[in-house]
């Protein structure tokens, strides 16, 4: 079942809200969405140039925002239901994965929304079996996980960088969509994402991380290696789709040389794969303040309180 997103222009209570909301967020947005903020002039000419207009700037936030309005309705409806879900992101290096995660996750309760990014595993979690750690981060009925990278990194990395055998590849080939019909046997909706670049995007988003200090946490050994092993990584995702693009669980790929469109319609389509509705809610009564005549406020000395540099 698939649910069309309703147009802010149906309703004027809508519209209203939304540029109020709109107003209200902007220098968030604006934060986050400072790309090239210290880029050398050279490398942001050649970006634009490659890239050619996107989604003009109050067209991007205005449907951000209206999605981002859905998707707390889906929070709401997966809480209510008790429903569980998984969304795997998944991709080369720089493909976007982080960015749609955050506009997913930004205005959602993080009681609710969890995103998993686990580091490499210990030499303990080598020994277990492969799928251990990555279990006690399934949801509970009532929330929504969100995996930057999953155990997909088996088919991935740990394959293309010799991090495991071509036996254990093999291995997890044929334990994967076992254990993802398990999942969803259990009530568990399982999602998966793709996020694709071209070689070109990802070579330039690579070299503004090198050129932009804000970024240059983003990119590690393993990522320039990525690089250098552009086809063995694209014959690893060739066939990790072929044999993990189940039924139950089945593989969305994003186009993601364009990273506005990429967010939109990741969001957009993410909203569509659920039955969800308004669901109904407490009305919420601001109480009245209980006044003390007898309470008098202390004085807390100056050295407490952050300096106003600002």
């Amino acid at each position: 079942m698939t649910k069309d997103i309703p147009s802010p222009d149906n309703s004027t209570d809508a519209e209203d809200w939304l540029e109020a909301e709109l107003r209200d967020t902007l220098d968030e947005d604006y934060e986050i969405e400072l790309e090239d903020a210290v880029l050398s002039m050279k490398i942001r000419e050649i970006y634009r140039n490659a890239h050619g207009p996107s989604i003009p700037r109050p067209q991007y936030f205005h449907d951000l925002l209206r999605l981002q309005s859905e998707l707390i309705k889906l929070q709401d409806w997966v809480v209510h239901n008790k429903q569980k879900v998984v969304v795997i992101f998944e991709g080369r290096d720089s493909a976007g994965k982080g960015g749609v995660i955050k506009r997913i996750s930004q205005r959602l309760n993080p009681r609710v929304v969890r995103t998993v990014a686990l580091p490499a595993p210990s030499e303990r979690e080598k020994s277990q079996w492969y799928f251990q750690r990555y279990v006690p981060h399934l949801p509970a009925a009532g929330e929504i996980v969100l995996f930057d990278r999953s155990w997909y990194n088996r088919a991935g990395v740990e394959r293309v960088m010799g991090f495991a055998s071509e036996d254990q590849v093999q291995q997890f080939f044929d334990d994967v969509p076992e254990f993802e019909r398990m999942l969803v046997r259990s009530g568990i909706r399982v999602v998966k994402y793709w996020f694709s670049v071209s070689d070109e995007e990802q070579q330039m988003r690579f070299l503004i991380r090198i050129h932009d200090p804000l970024k240059q946490w983003k990119l590690s050994p393993m990522d320039l290696q990525s690089r250098i092993r552009w086809e063995d990584y694209t014959k690893a995702k060739e066939e990790m789709f072929e044999r993990t693009n189940i039924p139950e669980a089945p593989w969305y790929i994003v186009p993601g040389n364009d990273k506005k469109r990429a967010r939109l319609n990741c969001m957009d389509h993410l909203l569509t794969l659920f039955p969800y509705e308004d669901v109904p809610q407490e009305e919420i009564n601001l109480p009245e303040r209980i006044y003390n005549s007898d309470y008098e406020r202390s004085v807390l000395p100056p050295e407490l309180y952050v300096p106003s540099k600002y």
